[in-house]
């Protein structure tokens, strides 16, 4: 195909019809004509294969979002100096992953040989994204995860408690099927209705949605605009949620596997912009990221 841009003046054509009420033709007016000016891709090796739209007041019609102001409420609650961009991570396959054991907040669970693998595999697919700081929750099977994926760099990792994973009290280290079996109604409602999972008077979800606002506020008030998180799947739920203003009854909305990659924009007021979720096309590829 050759190139160069080609300009389009739109031309409705409408197929005759008896009833001329029921498809009404739209009402174009003199000084709201649109022209569309797509770059067209080529094989010609010296131009970058493109494909753009645009229409007048060169506004992009690709899809991505012109402004997200008022997009959600103000993770902050004070202004940022610049936008932000947040990838998140969860951390690579752990030992208790494969073991089918409920995790929590326990530090006995650690990075496999596999979840170390999965973690280099992060590691190359964001290496030509520049990172001004990365977090990482403490906790051993994410701190491994981090400590590889930021490996050579000469920031510190910056370890924030507000990472940590959810406290799952006495579930935590017993097999799924054990803990089925021995606290049935506990076990049950942690899966099906954790919302109103409690133990002694105590929600952990409530727990762990204070503490990603904490993260979130630890995060985005950090010097720097493009910032790298390594932590846990039911706190980044939380994460995710709150950005996005949902509340701890949407915790099983969203999912991520292991060293998925979940992105947010933040605009200088502090609201948030959901860009990608659970992205793993690096786990089976050897695919490279660019936003």
């Amino acid at each position: 195909m050759s190139s160069g841009a080609i300009l389009i003046t739109p031309y409705f054509s409408f197929p005759s019809i008896s009833n001329s009420n029921k498809f009404p033709r739209p009402k174009l007016h003199s000084n709201s004509s649109i022209n569309y000016c797509i770059r067209c891709s080529t094989s010609s090796p010296e131009l970058p294969v493109t494909t753009t739209e645009r229409f007048r007041y060169d506004t992009p019609l690709t899809g991505g979002a012109f402004d997200f102001e008022k997009a959600t409420t103000s993770l902050t609650r004070k202004a940022l100096a610049c936008p932000k961009k947040v990838t998140i991570v969860r951390h690579g396959l752990s030992s208790w992953n494969e073991e089918g054991r409920v995790q929590g907040s326990s530090n006995l669970s650690i990075l496999s040989e596999k979840g170390a693998m999965q973690a280099e595999r992060c590691k190359m697919a964001l290496s030509d994204i520049h990172f001004d700081q990365c977090f990482s929750s403490p906790i051993s099977r994410a701190k491994t995860t981090a400590e590889i994926m930021w490996q050579g760099k000469e920031e510190p990792l910056i370890f924030l408690d507000s990472l940590k994973e959810a406290h799952l009290y006495f579930l935590e280290g017993m097999k799924n099927e054990d803990a089925k079996r021995i606290y049935p109604k506990e076990y049950t409602t942690w899966r099906e209705d954790p919302s109103n999972f409690c133990v002694d008077g105590v929600y952990p979800l409530q727990k762990l949605w204070g503490r990603a606002y904490e993260a979130w506020e630890e995060i985005l008030l950090t010097p720097g605009e493009n910032f790298l998180v390594v932590t846990h799947k039911s706190i980044l739920r939380a994460l995710i949620c709150t950005a996005l203003g949902l509340g701890p009854e949407r915790f099983r909305s969203v999912d991520i596997n292991n060293g998925g990659f979940c992105v947010f924009k933040f605009n200088k007021q502090g609201e948030a912009m959901l860009h990608s979720l659970n992205m793993t096309a690096h786990m089976y590829t050897d695919h490279i990221y660019h936003y």
